[in-house]
């Protein structure tokens, strides 16, 4: 899971909420020393910038300690050069170490690419829920 799907999940509720409910109790969630820098600076950052309340911010915070501490850790060995976005390949490099099979994102730059050198399906959190 991407960090914008659990934003959405522990800010905002809805369908990403849901999806990371599914994640928990179908799937193996993976982390990354990188992912994880990006999930405790997303929040602070947020909050700074007026996108979430300062209770958004704790809902995010205690959100993301439990992905956390539900995920594995893998520590890719390989840079990838594969999104048009340099800062989301991070969470594809997670993935290709992890060997997952899927990535729940509402990311398009994560979303639109076409081929990927690894197995890997990459969905939004809805297509998730519904699958």
């Amino acid at each position: 899971m991407d960090t914008g799907v659990l934003v959405s999940a522990f800010a905002f509720g809805g369908v990403p909420a849901k999806a990371v409910i599914k994640a928990f109790r179908e799937s193996d969630i993976y982390v990354s020393p990188e992912v994880l820098q990006e999930y405790r600076e997303t929040p602070l950052k947020l909050e700074e910038r007026g996108k979430i309340t300062h209770d958004q911010m704790q809902a995010l915070i205690a959100g993301i300690a439990a992905v956390v501490a539900h995920a594995k850790i893998v520590y890719p060995l390989e840079k990838l050069s594969l999104c048009r976005d340099p800062e989301d390949n991070m969470v594809l490099e997670c993935c290709h170490a992890a060997k997952a099979s899927m990535l729940i994102t509402g990311d398009r730059d994560l979303l639109e690419i076409a081929d990927l050198p690894f197995e890997l399906r990459i969905i939004t959190a809805q297509a998730f829920v519904e699958d």
